[in-house]
């Protein structure tokens, strides 16, 4: 009977993860196949599956056009399958062009132009992209946006905002001559310039005063085993001083909000990759299924839109990663076309083939480096 309660618990523990990992990715991987389903669709290049997951078919069905849309047991990605893609990394199937009728040559992907195909591969990502500003403008539209004034409650004993000369009570005004009008404002500015100097005009007693601070990198836990670096400051906002509100945005003022949001997460995540190569961060933060799954689950006890935050952070990480200029991945054929572009014709099917494996081994190798940090965070 204790056992029985045991295996329970555990069951409905990994449901709590299992879930919203799932409805955060199905969401996410989706809309990016759905951008190379419908731009496709309008290069005149036929698909033949729409798969969410990979492996064997739970359920699905065939439309009118001939595509098998389906759901498949692996929910680890996705993929959309083109006439003429030999599988589903749409490696061309030369063979079987070879032998296609004069139609089917016209409709299949591997013939098509260049343009046509760079546009039906980039649209993947591009969709992530769209996908974020659409969920960071909705939950904003709905749920409002919450913020503070940039007002100074505290300073951090020994903080490099100390040593600047930060008082409480100071009004942040601008940043290197950039207007503040959130504390969250300066909290983007400091985040994205580590160990830089910034000149931070503050209002004290009616008057601007202009103070020079240099954000500090320290180390800091995530909530989930693992660490980061980040750049601050030493300064606090609290609710009283600093007036914690949400404010309602229409739809115009939310569309922008989440273009900036997108943005925003875009430019953090290219440079965390870049300080990753650099060493300021650590690589152990990447992570993969697992930790995935852990977040969502974490995140989902906050309530559906934090959820959905998520995914819209995911949604930016994932079509970066697609874009990266690895063959398997959407970057690397877009780099094939933009040799083929070029040099007036495609690259050798020798080269191409050479190149799939090295990104194939790449890819995978990205990934047991993702699930080894999982499985270490777990430990």
């Amino acid at each position: 009977m204790e056992a029985g309660l045991g295996l329970g618990s555990i069951w409905n523990g990994g449901l709590m993860y299992i879930i919203p990992f799932l409805f955060v990715l199905t969401i996410i991987v989706f809309f990016h196949e759905l951008g190379h389903y419908l731009v496709g669709r309008w290069c005149g290049i036929r698909s033949l599956a729409f798969s969410v997951g990979f492996g064997p078919e739970i359920v699905g069905f065939t439309d009118r056009q001939g595509t098998r849309w389906k759901l498949s047991a692996i929910p680890l990605g996705g993929y959309v399958k083109f006439l003429g893609d030999e599988n589903a990394a749409s490696v061309p199937d030369r063979s079987a062009v070879a032998r296609m009728s004069e139609k089917e040559a016209r409709e299949a992907f591997p013939t098509a132009s260049v343009g046509r195909r760079a546009a039906t591969v980039a649209a993947g990502p591009i969709a992530n992209f769209i996908l974020a500003i659409a969920i960071f403008a909705g939950v904003a539209y709905v749920q409002g946006r919450p913020v503070a004034d940039p007002i100074v409650s505290e300073v951090v004993e020994g903080s490099p905002a100390e040593e600047a000369g930060f008082e409480a009570g100071d009004r942040v005004l601008a940043t290197d001559g950039q207007p503040v009008t959130y504390f969250s404002d300066l909290q983007k500015y400091v985040t994205a310039r580590p160990d830089q100097p910034i000149v931070v005009t503050v209002e004290r007693d009616g008057k601007p005063i202009e103070l020079t601070v240099t954000p500090r990198t320290e180390e800091r836990d995530d909530g989930f085993g693992k660490t980061f670096n980040v750049p601050v400051v030493g300064i606090v906002a609290r609710g009283t001083e600093s007036s914690f509100r949400v404010e309602e945005l229409g739809p115009v003022e939310s569309l922008r909000y989440g273009v900036e949001q997108t943005w925003f997460v875009t430019e953090r995540t290219v440079n965390f990759i870049g300080e990753v190569f650099t060493g300021r961060q650590n690589a152990d933060q990447i992570g993969g299924p697992i930790r995935i799954a852990q977040v969502s689950g974490e995140v989902s006890t906050l309530g559906l839109g934090a959820l959905l935050n998520l995914a819209a952070l995911l949604s930016v990480s994932i079509g970066l990663l697609n874009l990266m200029p690895v063959p398997m991945l959407d970057g690397g054929h877009l780099l094939f076309y933009a040799f083929e572009a070029v040099r007036g014709r495609p690259l050798s099917e020798q080269v191409q083939e050479v190149g799939f494996k090295i990104g194939l081994a790449l890819v995978m190798m990205l990934m047991v480096f993702a699930f080894w940090n999982d499985i270490s965070g777990l430990v």
